[in-house]
């Protein structure tokens, strides 16, 4: 599989962000963002006419921080929020997260190697440094979640996650498709973590295609072996398909 096959100028293009666009770092924070990235997805998204957007767990203001000065369509904390191609802000009713947080807080404080981490519409737990804890990770979380409406629980890679039940990742890419640019076109999502499987599925079910990013069970048609393969697959479109366009 090579995306200069696949991409075209009639399909849309949504990309997941952590394990997917870059490397998954040891804490939220501590991302890199390869010199290479933004260029290349500015060059993509000129290609597909507008028709690239991040959706991603993490809230759209740190999307954008990581890829300034780019500004692409986003969906945010599983989709909770969502920024359009012409700019208008979307965000999901907020849900009460006081009882999950007590309870995460009273767990960091025990174990200080965990991290909270707060999107404003959500709180995830992540325990990639004390992988041993993940049980009670769960357990704790999900025991608050179930006392708090609303709410759903999301796993992911070393972490879980409390987030409005209605957020997912393939809803955020559904209603994208319902709008400029990306409406009537080929959908194609990037994904690496079970939090992907909702967006591999929506975009499958209307013909489009899913590609999983590393190991583990999947419903995307197709698979690459971790994010540096991802970045060389689009270098190598940008080089192929966009510079031939300009050409043209």
């Amino acid at each position: 599989m090579n995306f200069v096959d696949i991409l075209c100028p009639a399909c849309a293009l949504f990309l997941d962000f952590d394990g997917t666009l870059v490397d998954i770092a040891p804490e939220p924070g501590a991302v890199v963002v390869p010199s290479g990235l933004v260029p290349t997805l500015a060059a993509l998204q000129e290609y597909l006419g507008g028709a690239v957007a991040v959706v991603s767990g993490r809230p759209i203001r740190e999307i954008d921080r990581f890829l300034d000065p780019l500004r692409l369509p986003v969906a945010g904390v599983h989709g909770a929020e969502r920024r359009t191609a012409a700019g208008a802000m979307a965000h999901m009713p907020p849900h009460p997260l006081q009882e999950v947080e007590e309870a995460a807080r009273e767990l960091v404080a025990r174990h200080p190697e965990l991290l909270l981490e707060n999107k404003d519409r959500s709180l995830a737990l992540h325990y990639r440094q004390a992988p041993h804890l993940e049980a009670l990770c769960i357990e704790t979380m999900e025991q608050a979640v179930d006392r708090s409406p609303g709410l759903a629980l999301l796993r992911g890679k070393m972490v879980v996650e409390a987030k409005p039940g209605g957020a997912s990742k393939g809803s955020a890419i559904e209603a994208f498709l319902r709008e400029a640019p990306f409406a009537g076109r080929t959908p194609v999502f990037v994904g690496d973590d079970v939090t992907d499987e909702a967006g591999f599925t929506a975009v499958q079910r209307v013909g489009g295609l899913g590609v999983k990013v590393g190991e583990g069970p999947t419903v995307a048609w197709q698979r690459l072996s971790h994010p540096g393969a991802l970045r060389l697959e689009f270098e190598n479109a940008v080089a192929m398909k966009v510079a031939r366009k300009d050409v043209a």
